[in-house]
Order: C-alpha cells, then sequence, then structure tokens
C-alpha cells in the first residue's frame, strides 16, 4: 500500500549533481510476465543516455548502475501492483521501487530530482473509506482504501421485532411502535461508533448500503461532522456475502464522490479567479505563484506533462526561458516543468489536487487559490 511517509521519503531524494533516474511502468493483470520486457523497452533511452559522451563520466557510470540495479528488482517476486515506479541514484546509493495499487502511463524521466506526480496523483485518487453495510437490527464496517476493502472487527447486532405474535395480545401500533423504537436504538449505537471512529481519524470519507428505504433512517441519526463525510449510498441486501460485490459497490461510490469533488474545486477556483479573488489559472500564472510561495491549493490536470526550466539558485519555474529573470542566473531545463511546480507547493506548505474529471483544466492544465497576491512578474 503506498504510504504518506514513501512518497514523503522519495520527494526528497536527490542526485546533488548526479542523474536520479524515475521509472515508472504498467503490469498487465492478464500477462504478467510481459511486465520485464516492458520494463527493458523503457531503460532503452536511459541506456543510449549512459553512452553519450556530452554526460560526464559520474553521470554515465551511475545511470549504468541505475539500469542494472533495476534489472534486478524486476526478478524479484511481487504480489498483484497494477504498476511499479523505480526511483535510481546509484552514484549516491540511492534506490526505492514502489509498487501501485493502479495503473499509470509507462514512462522514463532523468532529472536531478525525482520524478513524483504520478506517485502523488495516486495517493490523491484515494480516501479512506470507511463501508457501512447495515439494516434496522444489524451493522458490519469495513475499511476501503487503495482497492483493499477489510472488514473491522466488531459487528453490532441488536434486538429486532421481525416477527411478532399478535395472537399473544400484542396490539399492532404497539409492535410498530417498539419495532420503530429499537431500530433508533440501533441507528444511534451506528451512528456513536462513527462519531467516536472520525473522532479518531480513522477514515476520510463513508459509503453506506442497505435497502433503499432504511437508509435515509439511519443518515438522520448522524450527527453533523459525520453526515458531512457522507460520500453516497449503494443499495445492497444487508446479509450479503459476496464482499466482492460490497467492494464494487462502494468503489463506485468513492469514484463518483472523488469526480464530483474534483469538479466542484475546479469551478470555485475559476469562479474567484473570475471575480478578482485571490486566485490564478493558466501554467504560467500558477508557475509565478509556485517561485513566490502564494500558492494555498494548486489544481492540476491529471497526466499532464509539459517541459520548462527551473533555477536552482533561488527556485524560479518558467517555461521557455534562457536565463533566471530573478538572479539572472542559467536555467536548467526539466521535462516536466509541472512536476517541479507540483513540488515546490509541497514544500512550501501547500496542498496539491490531481483532477480526472472533465473539467477546463483539460485545456488550462493548472489553476490554483493563493494566499497572496504575487508580485509583478520581473519580465513583465
Amino acid at each position: 500500500m503506498l504510504e504518506v511517509e514513501t512518497v514523503d521519503r522519495i520527494l526528497r531524494l536527490r542526485g546533488d549533481g548526479l542523474p536520479v533516474l524515475s521509472l515508472y511502468v504498467r503490469v498487465d493483470p492478464a500477462d504478467r510476465r510481459a511486465f520485464p520486457s516492458r520494463v527493458d523497452e523503457q531503460l532503452h533511452e536511459v541506456r543510449l543516455l549512459a553512452k553519450d559522451t556530452a554526460l560526464d563520466r559520474d553521470a554515465r557510470l551511475s545511470l549504468r548502475g541505475d539500469i542494472e540495479r533495476v534489472e534486478e528488482a524486476v526478478q524479484e517476486e511481487r504480489l498483484h501492483p497494477r504498476a511499479v515506479a523505480f526511483f535510481s541514484c546509484s552514484g549516491r546509493g540511492v534506490f526505492e521501487d514502489v509498487e501501485l495499487p493502479r495503473p499509470v502511463r509507462d514512462r522514463q524521466v532523468v532529472d536531478e530530482t525525482t520524478w513524483v506526480r504520478p506517485l502523488l496523483a495516486v495517493l490523491d485518487e484515494y480516501h479512506r473509506c470507511r463501508v457501512v453495510v447495515a439494516d434496522r437490527g444489524r451493522a458490519r464496517f469495513f475499511d476501503l482504501y487503495q482497492n483493499e476493502m477489510v472488514e473491522c472487527p466488531g459487528r453490532l447486532r441488536d434486538r429486532t421485532l421481525r416477527k411478532p405474535d399478535y395472537a399473544a395480545g400484542m396490539r399492532e401500533h404497539t409492535v410498530h411502535n417498539k419495532a420503530e423504537l429499537l431500530a433508533k436504538r440501533h441507528y444511534r449505537a451506528v451512528a456513536e461508533r462513527l462519531d467516536e471512529e472520525a473522532r479518531r481519524h480513522e477514515f476520510d470519507i463513508i459509503a453506506f448500503g442497505g435497502h433503499d428505504h432504511e437508509i435515509p433512517e439511519l443518515l438522520d441519526h448522524l450527527p453533523a461532522a459525520v453526515r458531512e463525510r457522507v460520500a453516497g449510498t449503494f443499495s445492497v441486501h444487508p446479509g450479503e456475502q459476496d464482499l466482492g460485490r460490497i467492494h464494487r459497490l462502494a468503489d463506485q461510490v468513492v469514484e463518483r464522490y472523488e469526480r464530483a469533488e474534483e469538479q466542484r474545486l475546479v469551478t470555485e477556483t475559476l469562479e474567484r479567479c473570475s471575480s478578482g479573488g485571490l486566485a490564478v489559472v493558466g501554467l504560467t500564472e500558477c508557475l509565478w505563484a509556485g517561485t513566490t510561495a502564494a500558492v494555498n491549493q494548486l489544481l492540476v490536470q491529471d497526466e499532464a506533462v509539459l517541459p520548462g526550466a527551473v533555477c536552482d539558485h533561488d527556485g524560479y519555474l518558467g517555461v521557455e526561458e534562457d536565463r533566471c529573470p530573478v538572479c539572472g542566473r542559467e536555467l536548467r531545463r526539466t521535462p516536466d516543468v509541472v512536476d517541479e511546480l507540483v513540488q515546490a507547493v509541497i514544500d512550501q506548505g501547500g496542498s496539491v489536487e490531481h483532477v480526472a474529471a472533465e473539467t477546463p483544466l483539460r485545456v488550462q492544465v493548472t489553476a490554483a487559490t493563493l494566499r497572496f497576491r504575487p508580485p509583478p512578474h520581473p519580465a513583465v
């Protein structure tokens, strides 16, 4: 499972003058034996670069070591990842390989820093979801995260009136009132448990499953702080034993929630920008906001890759410049300036949201809300 600590560690890997290899390769579930050949195909360009005399000897030797280390790691037995990412700088003794829970595009990047945007996009894609399958007397709880769903200990089972005996002298309205009382007691127990788990930060969102006519009553018993975390509901028999089916239905709820959340964030940011608020739209504006540490939240079109330039002295981020307009030094070319922007925003304490939904970012690539208005660009 991809953890925040892993991404944070990889973010800080540096070659200190030597190239760093970042390599992403998908794993085909239908043909896992093809994985080594896919890796070998991506390493072809790296082998050519390792022979390029335009690079100094230490850089070429480091790249050759990277190739050997990746080839060794490919032979290791893995469980069932959908993709694997390799990060290597053998000249500095650096190597990491990370299994990813969803496919990413095959790509190799050689730069002075690790290329982590696909990692961040995968991490951003998944909220820790509490799945609750319940009826008027039973409740099961599951933890769903990064395509893995496991049942939580402690099922709830409370008393219910299933088949009342009217012949025993119980009046119908009395039975109904008693049944409703027991159901409400059960719903309160479910709500109290979720409230406690939310306070312990055990989940981000909730997906409720059960009978369509019973779920609204359960939701009404949730405290406001828990209700606002409800991502959606799905219809399933509370006694469903096929955990794969529950998993699929809950995944659909989470997917709809993720896309709707992305669309909301993009819409709000664009509206704030058009009204003159603290927001910018477009790569050039966002690069300057990132250079000045003004970004509060960066929205990035998923899988968008654009070349650009970076000043390693003052952190200037640009697209086509040859020299830094701030300090005048020569800029370092980078194959993906969007990734450099993402890393800069994270280092500055901002947040990043990768957007896979259909939004105007398909054209604009980036948008951002701001902490403050950046100063005028020095090149203007």
